[in-house]
């Protein structure tokens, strides 16, 4: 005899998954915020990889990477199981190229490019992650490129490494944390549980603007944007779909 705990209700996610691209083996979305990568904990429904998998039925549909629950932007599926470890290898080795977009208060000294070298390590069960002592493992740039309303301003974000929240945990580092975070500098728990009560209009406002890599398969070299923006209204404009 099997026993399995209900799913609780999940919110509906009320934003499109724009497919940026589509072939035989890969399958490139524009995720939004909120909308987790894969089923995880509370997550399994409103999921990238549960939509897509139902938009183009077939359960072979699988993330050759992985962004943040509240991160938005570029995300690369495959297709064929075959293919799978091909395109995975790209981001396990560091071959791909990831440029991200945040928006944080203005510092004026980061026009110029600031490198950002630490070592993070995360706990289960342990909400944040920390910087600890020891060989850097969390290397990123930092660049202002652009000024926003309200003293804000659009980053350029280069990740060298792929430590979880690397990202915020920098610009925070930087005394910049990215705008709508519910947990750097400070965990903010009236933030954090917005999304849970169907409000979505304080998005972390971190993007992954683009993806550039070799193919594995046929040596082209591949490059994909996002059209979404950190400075976007993102009220909900409709009941969650697909294209």
């Amino acid at each position: 005899m099997y026993l399995y705990r209900d799913l609780p209700d999940e919110p509906a996610i009320p934003f499109d998954l724009p497919i940026l691209h589509l072939d035989d083996h890969i399958v490139v979305v524009d995720k939004p915020h909120f909308l987790a990568t894969m089923p995880r904990g509370r997550h399994v429904t409103q999921t990238a990889l549960v939509r897509l998998r139902r938009h183009l039925g077939t359960d072979l549909v699988s993330p050759a990477h992985r962004l943040d629950r509240l991160t938005a932007g570029v995300l690369l599926f495959t297709l064929r199981p075959e293919v799978r470890a091909r395109y995975q290898a790209l981001f396990a080795e560091r071959l791909a190229t990831k440029e991200y977009r945040a928006l944080a208060a203005v510092r004026e000294d980061l026009v110029v490019t600031h490198t950002v070298a630490d070592r993070i390590e995360k706990t289960a069960g342990d909400l944040r992650a920390r910087v600890v002592e020891g060989e850097a493992n969390a290397i990123s740039d930092i660049t202002l490129v652009d000024r926003a309303a309200g003293g804000l301003g659009v980053y350029e974000l280069r990740p060298f490494t792929g430590r979880t929240h690397q990202l915020r945990m920098h610009m925070a580092h930087l005394g910049v944390g990215i705008v709508g975070d519910p947990l750097y500098p400070e965990i903010r728990p009236d933030l954090a549980g917005l999304p849970d009560r169907g409000d979505f209009s304080q998005p972390l406002r971190l993007i992954a603007h683009s993806l550039t890599f070799d193919d594995p398969l046929t040596g082209d070299r591949r490059h994909f944007e996002s059209a979404r923006s950190v400075t976007d209204d993102l009220t909900p404009p409709n009941p969650p779909g697909l294209p």
